[in-house]
């Protein structure tokens, strides 16, 4: 009879120990990746200076690594700051530090709008969490770096400079989120160009991006010298007229950054359109992961995009808060599409360490289609430190 009850304690310690090495809740899981994902990144670096970050897997599988200057780098050291603001522990800054610095050089590269993917979500977190100093003279100088970029007769901040052949100056719906840089840089300066840029850009594109049914085109052309509206097109979505599902992402998390920033309520009413427009279409499958087109023609034998359901994500816990009378009906939706996301999670020490699979990148160039991207998994754990934050704290930043 001892032995039996021995065993059983035995059976019983072990289950507990085993299920004590698996992680056991959403901040274990992201800590168990990208602590395997640091060791991956170091493996590939060998002690070397570092000079780049993770952007995905390539066709082999093997991590994809990029330089400063690609408008993914910011994404990565972002995820780590996030991760100290979550436990405060001093791993995760020391490690969002040396991913960070990789990219100060960029503060005066006036050759692409993606100053805030980069360095409002590396140098940015990594200011709001530390203070630092060093890291707000950067930031200022990227801001002023991408007001050069803006157009007073177009409104609008220039999105690419390639494609001259098809295109004079072409704004993207994602530049929308480059805005939030020059919010921060007008709080912190008063200085009103920032304000200026910002609201033009943000009115611009309200007025010339959308269809009437608030789906976005994904760009949109401009007369340099007299502002007029030439074309308006797609560069990753299925067709011009066709609404590409990450870009729907970008327009509805950059204008409730817009109104948190301005209070104007045209901002939030816009936001809340493109939210209907998602979660209305008849084409979102039912878990609420949208293909990567929402007219993509062979639905439902067509990838999904975990990438705009991770961006939709965040967007929504804030939109809750924004949008406090109907807190209740964002926030059940928020809850219900972060549950659903954790069918698409990668496999704990597997997959580079990124978080999630199944993001696409740009189908009609056949390029990162399935796979896991790793601005995806930066709104995916914004998000969950926002519900996290708010349901503690009652604050989401």
């Amino acid at each position: 009879m001892k032995k039996e009850v021995v065993f059983l304690v035995f059976l019983l310690c072990s289950f507990v120990s085993c299920n004590r090495s698996e992680p056991v809740s959403d901040f274990d899981f992201v800590a168990s990746q990208l602590k395997y994902a640091i060791k991956q990144i170091d493996a590939q670096e060998k002690g070397s200076t570092p000079v780049s970050n993770p952007r995905s897997e390539n066709p082999d599988g093997s991590l994809h690594m990029v330089p400063s200057g690609d408008w993914t780098s910011g994404f990565f050291p972002g995820e780590l700051w996030y991760m100290y603001a979550a436990t405060s522990d001093d791993y995760w800054k020391e490690e969002a530090m040396r991913r960070t610095e990789i990219l100060e050089k960029e503060k005066k590269n006036g050759t692409t709008h993606d100053m805030g993917f980069k360095m409002y979500c590396s140098y940015g977190n990594g200011y709001r969490y530390t203070r630092d100093s060093t890291y707000k003279n950067i930031l200022l100088e990227s801001a002023r770096t991408l007001v050069t970029r803006f157009n007073e007769k177009v409104g609008c901040i220039r999105s690419w400079d390639h494609n001259k052949d098809k295109w004079q100056f072409p704004v993207i719906i994602d530049n929308m989120m480059n805005l939030e840089l020059l919010f921060w840089a007008f709080h912190v300066t008063h200085d009103s160009i920032f304000w200026h840029v910002a609201v033009s850009h943000a009115n611009t594109t309200l007025k010339n991006h959308f269809r009437s049914d608030n789906s976005s085109y994904h760009v949109v052309d401009y007369d340099p010298e007299t502002g007029e509206v030439l074309n308006r097109h797609t560069h990753q979505g299925y067709s011009h007229e066709s609404a590409w599902a990450r870009g729907q992402a970008w327009g509805l998390y950059g204008y409730i950054v817009c109104f948190r920033e301005t209070g104007d309520p045209a901002y939030l009413t816009q936001a809340k359109r493109i939210a209907e427009y998602i979660f209305t279409n008849p084409n979102l499958p039912e878990d609420l992961i949208p293909y990567w087109d929402y007219n993509a023609p062979n639905i439902p034998n067509e990838p999904r995009d975990v990438s705009a359901a991770a961006i939709t994500l965040s967007a929504l816990y804030e939109l809750a808060v924004c949008d406090f009378q109907n807190y209740d009906k964002h926030k059940e939706l928020a809850d219900r599409l972060l549950e659903n996301l954790k069918a698409y999670r990668a496999h704990v020490g597997k997959d580079q360490g990124f978080l999630l699979l199944h993001s696409t990148g740009s189908k009609p160039h056949d390029s990162e289609v399935d796979v896991p991207l790793v601005y995806a998994d930066y709104y995916y754990l914004e998000a969950l430190l926002r519900k996290k934050n708010f349901e503690e704290r009652g604050v989401i930043h």
